[in-house]
């Protein structure tokens, strides 16, 4: 993360991040020269610095075509009040539900005293769509394991990705929520990491610009996890067998 409270910066041609104050997300800006696109919305809090950053780059609310959120969690989808009227929000299908039923539980608002205003998303964000905004191409993985409505969003001619809760800086992963698993996770991790990369733009913290490394010691944490949980799970049977005999 910058210093000095940096609002926002230029990360790659066109790319910007306005910089989320916890507990809200980072706010990706991708200039288009057909159309723009904000990747997550951040808190509804957050919408003041929203605001002050698309300014800074020559944009309105009204000038952003369309929302991707990465998945349904308060602190990625909070603003999406802000540009329903005026722009298309996307999500996968598994996220757009939950969204659409505001669950403040499964969204965790309610854990952190947030309000989140009911809004649908108008479009599915499937597995393998790719769409050109002109300035870049974006590609959607559908990345289950944080939530089941977990995507990355892959630009395959610059070799990045927006991956949202998926994966951080030095190979930080997230926990498991609501309908995720571990499973899931592993799955989503060696599936990017067939891709060619050069940077990850996570959803909170600093950029990462060595995404191989990451991406490998995700894949080892998230075996780790997982490990960790069918080990307890079998003690857990072993310990009610016991019980039982007696």
């Amino acid at each position: 993360m910058p210093q000095n409270d940096v609002l926002i910066e230029e990360v790659e041609d066109n790319i910007y991040i306005i910089y989320g104050k916890k507990p809200s997300c980072h706010v990706y800006v991708l200039k288009g020269t057909n159309k723009n696109v904000l990747i997550d919305t951040g808190i509804k809090g957050n919408f003041p610095r929203v605001v002050e950053g698309l300014t800074k780059v020559g944009l309105k609310v009204s000038d952003i075509h369309l929302v991707i959120n990465t998945h349904e969690h308060f602190d990625h989808v909070g603003g999406n009040i802000f540009f329903h009227e005026t722009a298309f929000l996307a999500a996968h299908r598994f996220a757009a539900t939950k969204i659409e039923l505001q669950d403040e539980y499964v969204m965790h608002s309610a854990i952190h005293g947030e309000e989140i205003l009911k809004v649908k998303s108008h479009i599915w964000m499937e597995d393998r769509l790719l769409f050109d905004i002109g300035s870049c191409k974006l590609k959607i993985f559908h990345t289950p394991g944080h939530t089941s409505g977990c995507i990355c969003i892959y630009e395959p001619f610059r070799h990045f990705m927006f991956t949202g809760d998926t994966l951080f800086d030095k190979g930080v992963i997230s926990k498991i929520s609501d309908s995720g698993s571990w499973g899931d996770y592993i799955n989503s991790l060696e599936r990017i990491n067939t891709l060619k990369m050069k940077k990850i733009f996570p959803g909170h913290g600093s950029i990462c610009d060595k995404p191989e490394e990451a991406i490998s010691i995700g894949i080892r944490s998230s075996r780790q996890k997982f490990e960790e949980l069918k080990s307890q799970m079998l003690q857990d049977l072993r310990d009610k067998r016991i019980e039982g005999k007696d």
